[in-house]
């Protein structure tokens, strides 16, 4: 199988709100049907900060700032096509206004506030079920 040379870059972006963590429901390849970060492939001259906060926007029509990053994660190509590109995801933290409501645009078939128990039954990326399981324990700190 032949893979891409040079991983493209992406980023996400994770908002929590009350131990809820926004999410889509993605309509496109690579992670069709599954429940990710939103988030996407980086443009050119774009910062992986930027693609971050672009995203988010694109997909849900919130605007965050302050983006710290979280995680990195290399991504192989999907198993199941010739030259499938790999991505080098670039996932961060975001302020947003507690006000703000996500609406699902883009790629993006839905979006939605999830537990971190709920997310254990979604289909889901190992990417996000490690950042939230990392997410929680900040979160909640040690146990008693």
């Amino acid at each position: 199988m032949k893979k891409s040379k040079t991983p493209q870059p992406a980023s996400s972006a994770i908002i929590e709100r009350d131990g809820r963590y926004l999410l889509v429901l993605r309509s496109k390849p690579p992670s069709d049907a599954m429940y990710a970060f939103p988030g996407g492939r980086g443009e050119d001259g774009e910062t992986p900060a930027e693609t971050a906060l672009r995203e988010l926007f694109e997909e849900t029509g919130i605007r965050a700032e302050k983006p710290m990053l979280f995680a990195t994660y290399d991504l192989p190509g999907r198993e199941d096509g010739p030259g499938s590109p790999s991505f080098f995801l670039s996932v961060f933290k975001v302020k947003a206004d507690r006000n703000a409501v996500a609406v699902a645009a883009d790629d993006a078939a839905s979006v939605g506030w999830y537990t971190a128990e709920e997310i254990a039954g979604l289909p889901a990326p190992d990417s996000v079920r490690e950042c939230i399981a990392r997410l929680e324990a900040e979160r909640l700190g040690p146990a008693a």
